[in-house]
């Protein structure tokens, strides 16, 4: 009778779990009054007691532990959720390790910090349905992420929360998530006061951003299919040289072949050594184009843009350089398209997944964050044989990029100048980050010396023996040791040249240090107190940008927008040169009434070189041959400390 038993109750096991009904079951045993009550989208997030791990340290605050979690994102509502993504407020210095059935909403791999919160986008489930259409199939309607990760100074006996949960979906709004011993829950709705664009299709509508790109599926076959990839410049001082554009393949593709572009590295063995070599046992590997899952690839040059075997791809083939469409809309877009190929178990037609954890970088351009890729309505394309019929890709997907301050340090700075002072204010200590090591020895955090005009005109090695012999002239201090130099690639002198009754001059001068000579450059100006005032551009060409506060874009005419890169003098003992462009601004003051130019006012406060915003000294050239810092009552609250320390 036991031995029945025992059989009995493992068939009804084998039967639970071959219909799934045990995994429905873990979703929706004992549903709180929350989710029983919410019509949106429930949101919860479940954790236990952190462990304790490697290293043990003395210090609690900086001890790591281990911990586990579980949110579930759950539709409840009567319309679809596409492209889920959810925020978890983080707090104590957390490294997610992994998370099941999601990744990083922001691009990037894990283990990732996310002390400051992150948002979690859904793959390879991206989209929710309803309970209505489903007849209830927790599947489609339900998802769980199981996080792992490890938290600092929390202790084994609490339970760490994040402070907060909600969708990060676009329409939706959630209140404040109520909390109990390792649980938190809270119920979603859509924003009645959000305009939904309604699509012809069940597709997402198109988002902006900075940089657009778009991952269209053009032919597609059993085993492999043909994309093209378009990176589009939305923003009016963006831009990008030299791109580099690389994701992260999910399910073992490789790229058997492009057009338009390149990848880097090839790596074959990552084929042959892993389950592509052992699924395509026949294909020769030593002409596939890339078998890494995360490919770096960069664009052709323009000499092949009519190769009929590499090229011929229109946007293609620009040595990597991306214009502002207020330039060049023409030049504001980059194009290529390759032929992937797929394992078990996506050998279908229709089994088409984008790759993830998109990054793309310039030489000395902005920085850019990527969201993931979302499914949006197919892109159309002219036809290539010049007829007026249009062609539809396949499927497409949207990945929107977003210029970012965050990244890393400015990899361009301004020294400040002007007639009414001998003195040049240059560019900050450090402005664009400085060697861990650095000989001979000097001090990152020294502010820089004022320098002689003289100076500018040499590399920053070169500046010693002119900056100390100006400080003496001038009794400055000079300190011990010396600051380190700026480190910037490209520098920016902004020198206030005049100053009348009805108006005053600029002189802006570009110097390149690096090796890497820039096409078609452009120095964007913000400035607040005297961009009503401008007038005119003399060598170089100047715009108002549309839709910017108080801008000014700046060019180079014909035969003066390329930027040199840096030479070697004429003799082998003196100091090489830089490239240089110079021209001089006109301002009138009948549109600026009360501007104060000795006190600061005709300087910028903020420039771009190419699109990357460069750093600033914090002080400006102030007649009597002094400097008035661009914080001035900060100044002058470090001006009465030390005033009362010399007491």
């Amino acid at each position: 009778m036991a031995r029945r038993g025992i059989i009995a109750l493992g068939f009804l096991l084998y039967f639970f779990l071959c219909n799934n009904w045990w995994v429905e079951a873990q979703v929706q045993i004992a549903p709180s009054p929350t989710e029983n009550s919410c019509t949106g989208i429930y949101l919860s997030y479940q954790a236990s007691n952190p462990v304790k791990t490697y290293p043990y340290v003395t210090d609690p605050t900086q001890q790591p532990y281990t911990f586990k979690s579980t949110a579930t994102v759950l539709n409840t509502g009567r319309e679809d959720l596409k492209a889920w993504q959810i925020f978890i407020g983080f707090r104590h210095k957390e490294v997610l390790v992994s998370a099941s059935n999601a990744v990083m909403g922001d691009g990037s791999s894990f283990p990732a910090e996310v002390g400051n919160g992150t948002v979690l986008a859904g793959f390879p489930q991206t989209d929710l349905k309803t309970a209505i259409e489903t007849a209830g199939d927790i599947n489609q309607i339900a998802v769980q992420i199981v996080m792992k990760g490890t938290e600092f100074g929390v202790g084994v006996k609490s339970i760490p929360m994040p402070n907060n949960i909600s969708l990060a979906n676009e329409g939706y709004t959630c209140p404040k998530p109520s909390v109990t011993k390792g649980f938190m829950e809270v119920c979603c709705k859509k924003d009645p006061k959000f305009v939904t664009v309604v699509n012809a299709t069940k597709f997402l509508p198109r988002q902006e951003g900075d940089l657009t790109i778009s991952y269209d599926v053009t032919q597609a076959f059993e085993s492999n299919y043909w994309a093209q990839v378009t990176i589009s410049n939305e923003n009016p001082i963006g831009r990008l040289d030299y791109w580099k554009l690389s994701w992260e393949w999910q399910r073992g593709e490789f790229i058997q072949a492009m057009k338009g572009a390149e990848t880097l590295e090839q790596s074959q063995s990552d084929c042959i050594d892993g389950a592509a070599g052992a699924f395509y046992q026949s294909m020769d590997f030593s002409t596939v184009m890339s078998c890494e899952k995360v490919p770096t690839i960069v664009d052709l040059s323009q000499y092949q843009a009519n190769n009929t075997a590499v090229g011929k791809i229109q946007y293609c083939c620009r040595n990597g350089t991306i214009l502002p469409p207020i330039i060049d809309p023409s030049k504001s877009k980059s194009a290529f398209q390759l032929q992937v190929y797929k394992l078990p178990p996506d050998l279908n037609r229709t089994t088409l997944f984008p790759p993830l954890n998109w990054k793309i970088n310039g030489i000395l351009n902005p920085d850019y964050q990527c969201g993931q890729p979302r499914r949006v309505d197919p892109t159309e394309f002219p036809d290539p044989s010049g007829t007026q019929r249009t062609l539809s890709a396949i499927a497409s997907w949207q990945i929107v990029c977003n210029i970012s301050t965050k990244i890393g340090k400015p990899r361009c700075c301004v020294s400040f100048s002007a007639y009414f002072n001998e003195s040049v204010i240059p560019c900050q200590t450090c402005a664009c980050g400085c060697p861990s090591s650095i000989k001979p020895a000097c001090s990152p955090k020294e502010p820089a010396m004022l320098l002689p005009s003289s100076a500018l005109l040499v590399p920053f090695q070169n500046r010693t023996a002119k900056a100390i012999a100006w400080a003496r002239m001038q009794h400055f201090p000079i300190p011990q040791p010396l600051p380190c130099g700026d480190y910037c690639g490209v520098s920016v002198n902004w020198h206030v040249y005049s100053d009348y009754s009805k108006g005053w001059s600029a002189r802006l001068t570009l110097f390149n240090w690096g090796a890497t000579e820039f096409a078609n450059w452009f120095v964007a100006v913000e400035m607040d107190k005297a961009f009503a005032g401008y007038q005119d551009v003399y060598s170089f060409n100047g715009t108002k940008v549309p839709g910017l506060k108080n801008t000014l874009l700046m060019q180079g005419n014909e035969g003066l927008n390329y930027l040199n890169a840096e030479t070697n003098g004429s003799t082998p003992y003196d100091p090489r040169i830089p490239g240089k462009q110079q021209s001089v601004i006109s301002f009138t003051k009948k549109l600026t009434p009360g501007i104060d130019i000795v006190a600061g006012d005709g300087y910028p406060t903020k420039l771009f070189f190419n699109g990357e915003e460069c750093s600033l000294p914090d002080f400006f050239p102030s007649g009597a041959g002094h400097v008035v810092s661009r914080n001035f009552p900060l100044l002058l609250v470090a001006s009465m400390f030390f005033f009362l320390v010399i007491l």
